[in-house]
């Protein structure tokens, strides 16, 4: 089952509070500020992201298990492990990037 948490939306503008992921070269702002639940993500040149996260808006989502949510899907980019609280990847549905995220 799938749990909302933001949405994503890539610019070029920088962010208040906007934070350099290294490995991904994104700034990212921190959603659970956001009273709407929105990240902002600027992208710098080099970035491994795919181009449909770095062009289009994108919807994340909290699963229980991200191997079991990634199957038979489109997968653009991950699993990733970003620390050891949260592996993300993105699939591909609709036509936009869809963010899945296991917390731990």
């Amino acid at each position: 089952m799938r749990t909302l948490s933001h949405v994503g939306i890539p610019t070029k503008e920088k962010k208040e509070g906007a934070v350099l992921n290294e490995g991904l070269k994104v700034w990212l702002t921190d959603h659970s500020k956001s009273p709407n639940h929105l990240e902002f993500l600027r992208f710098e040149a080099g970035s491994c992201l795919p181009e449909l996260v770095q062009t289009t808006a994108h919807v994340a989502y909290i699963v229980p298990s991200i191997e079991e949510e990634l199957k038979g899907k489109k997968i653009l980019f991950g699993p990733a492990v970003c620390d050891e609280h949260l592996t993300i990847a993105f699939i591909e549905e609709e036509g936009i990037a869809v963010e899945i995220m296991e917390m731990k």
